[in-house]
């Protein structure tokens, strides 16, 4: 208990934030030893995306202190790459508790390092921050967010210069440039008039590189209601939509301006069950053809459409297979690239097949995503993952190498409006799919825990002994993530395939969560979705059993 006291004490005297000053010194007057150990024990660890944690005290919570050694840490990486003779950073920040502040503190230290910083000009979705860097001419970039974490959650995220999410080893690297840092206090820092607050020039530059997507030859006649769930898009959204032409979309007026503690939700995730409830029923009332909803940080975009038992959300594989093909419509060469994950659909290749394509999967995750190539001359127009991210591009490529939810929501606009002049919806242009592709029927698996050990033994309990049969199939391969297959780098996971379906399973990297991905496929011309759907389910349940965890509700 001593040496805990002890590094509360060095971490109380350095710490700037008097909220968390307060707080710590509560538990040591206290004798808090349970939370003392929760908050210095460990330490939230920096690595590809970058840090998330909950809002706190202490190295394993996110704070002044840790944003402060992450800027430093990433400052002198920079340093090191030349960055002082070039272009620094630039800095994005989403509404939630403490982001403002974090980015400040990471602009006084970048510049206190004699490094360039930019500013975005205020709360703004993150793929604004994302295409300011290449747009910039940045070296890095940073935006902090926790995107769709719950409301006690903030995080740090690194861009590189091409304006792509890191990868290994630039994030160890990084890393180790943190452990390095030293007290906080210590360091020298820049004041306000050191970095540049960016003004709307950098939105409107936003904007104007969606003009480059596949646009200009769909109709414009669709009504859209429209959440950005407490989030950052709608301001950016709407000025999207009247650019390109669209009608504006009705918006959910309780969900319309950023709240950092998302009262309206459970959890600001589009994917969690409920949080579509809200913009659905305005669709309803309205008599929307489409319903959207941004994340919080306004890189996810998630997608419902009315149908004959009421409005049904699509998944995020059924938009991504929707997408690619309108993409692949209106976008012309044969060194196009469109870009998947091992956990996404295999759907995106037959598509890329069918239209002469080039087809590329990577690791879970849009780091991997724009990194993923078949060829030095791709030219990447398309990429997605089935967490409801997308990258649309059209002919000059995608515009943001990221996934982006604004842009996402103008070209599902667009292709809705496309198969509304011609009497159609988008469900029977997934039964077209259907029977061109064959029925890919997909759906999670996510199970949350407390006890982060619990799901490294249950991946080590199936890596152990995999189950041999799932759902009436039988397993006839099973991939083990973590030795690299099919020449991917390794990650910690396993792959299970059978005839006519697949499973993997992995860890989440930023939520307690074990993730699965199981999908179903049907041959050219079967779209029975309710036969797919059982088979679906049975192999749910015989992996839930053989993984052996407790499931909410069970």
């Amino acid at each position: 208990m001593s040496e805990l006291r002890d590094a509360a004490a060095r971490w109380l005297s350095q710490d700037p934030d008097p909220d968390t000053r307060a707080e710590l010194q509560a538990l040591l007057d206290a004798g808090d030893e349970a939370a003392l150990a929760d908050r210095f024990a460990s330490a939230l660890r920096f690595g590809t995306a970058g840090l998330r944690g909950e809002l706190g005290a202490g190295p394993n919570r996110m704070n002044r202190v840790t944003v402060m050694r992450a800027a430093a840490g990433l400052a002198a990486r920079l340093r090191e790459a030349g960055a002082a003779e070039r272009p620094g950073v630039v800095i994005g920040y989403d509404a939630r508790h403490g982001s403002e502040r974090f980015a400040l503190d990471t602009a006084a230290v970048v510049t206190g390092a004699g490094l360039r910083a930019w500013l975005l000009p205020r709360p703004l979705p993150t793929p604004v921050l994302a295409f300011a860097v290449r747009h910039l001419g940045a070296a890095a970039g940073v935006m902090v967010t926790a995107s769709h974490n719950p409301p006690r959650d903030n995080g740090y995220k690194v861009y590189w210069g091409d304006g792509a999410q890191i990868l290994p080893p630039l994030d160890a690297e990084i890393a180790a440039a943190i452990d390095a840092v030293g007290r906080v206090d210590e360091l020298p820092l820049g004041g306000p008039g050191d970095w540049t607050v960016l003004g709307e020039e950098i939105v409107e530059a936003y904007l104007a590189a969606l003009d480059g997507l596949p646009l200009a030859d769909s109709p414009r006649d669709v009504s859209v209601a429209y959440t950005p769930l407490h989030g950052v898009g709608l301001e950016v959204l709407r000025r999207a939509f009247a650019r390109a032409g669209f009608p504006e979309p009705v918006v959910v007026a309780e969900q319309a301006e950023p709240d950092p503690d998302f009262p309206t939700v459970a959890f600001p995730n589009p994917e969690e069950p409920g949080a579509m409830d809200l913009v659905t029923a305005l669709a309803e009332r309205t008599g929307a053809d489409l319903a959207i909803a941004n994340d919080p940080d306004a890189d996810r975009c998630a997608v419902a459409v009315p149908g004959p038992d009421g409005w049904r959300t699509l998944t995020g594989d059924e938009v991504g297979g929707l997408l690619a093909e309108y993409v692949l419509r209106h976008t012309r060469g044969d060194d196009r690239l469109v870009t998947t994950t091992i956990v996404s659909s295999s759907l995106l290749g037959r598509i890329a097949e069918r239209h002469g394509v080039r087809f590329a999967e990577s690791l879970t995750g849009f780091k991997w995503i724009m990194k993923a190539r078949t060829a030095p001359d791709d030219r990447q127009v398309f990429g997605y993952e089935e967490a409801l991210g997308y990258s649309v591009g059209g002919d000059g490529g995608v515009p943001v190498r990221d996934k982006d939810g604004i842009g996402a929501a103008l070209a599902i606009a667009a292709l809705a409006a496309e198969a509304k002049r011609d009497g159609r919806t988008l469900l029977d242009l997934l039964d077209d799919q259907a029977r061109r592709y064959g029925l890919h029927l997909t759906a999670p698996l996510s199970i949350r825990v407390e006890d982060r050990s619990l799901i490294a033994d249950a991946i080590a309990r199936l890596r152990q002994s995999p189950p041999t049969v799932l759902g009436g199939l039988e397993v006839a391969r099973v991939d083990d993530l973590s030795t690299g297959p099919d020449g991917l780098p390794p990650t910690e996971g396993l792959r299970l395939r059978m005839s006519g379906a697949r499973v993997v399973v992995r860890p989440s990297g930023t939520e307690p969560k074990l993730k699965c991905y199981l999908e179903v496929v049907r041959p050219p011309g079967e779209t029975d979705r309710a036969a797919a759907a059982r088979t679906l389910e049975a192999v749910r349940a015989d992996l839930a059993a053989a993984l052996g965890l407790p499931r909410p509700g069970a």
